[in-house]
């Protein structure tokens, strides 16, 4: 497991909490950051600068690009991740209302794709 820097710690800190209701959350080392996955999908992603990967529904994608400091996910040598995948740059997410407002779009998607709640609550914060 990689060491997080202390801008990815703060970030995957203020998340956990936001999460914290959820019943099935860890988190894993991916896509060069630190995933927090709900029900075994990957809601966002903190990366070692402080930036926020995030998956949302591609329906949204292009109306959530508009929003401030989001931008469309890059995959090493400027590959886009394609639609649903949206890196927000740390600055826009330092107020925790604007944090929330992703994590929740993350949400929204993920029970989308896993049916919603799980059963017992699993907390893996390796």
């Amino acid at each position: 497991m990689s060491v997080m820097t202390p801008e990815q710690h703060r970030l995957v800190q203020r998340v956990r909490t936001l999460v914290n209701d959820e019943p099935d959350v860890r988190e894993v080392s991916m896509f060069g950051g630190r995933a927090i996955m709900v029900n075994d999908k990957m809601i966002v992603s903190a990366g070692k600068s402080g930036d926020l990967l995030v998956r949302a529904d591609a329906e949204r994608h292009e109306a959530l690009l508009n929003e401030p400091g989001a931008t469309q996910a890059q995959m090493g040598a400027g590959r886009d991740m394609g639609p649903g995948w949206i890196t927000v740059a740390p600055e826009a997410i330092a107020d925790d209302e604007r944090l929330a407002f992703w994590v929740n779009v993350a949400r929204d998607h993920n029970r989308t794709l896993t049916g919603g709640e799980s059963g017992g609550k699993r907390s893996k914060r390796a």
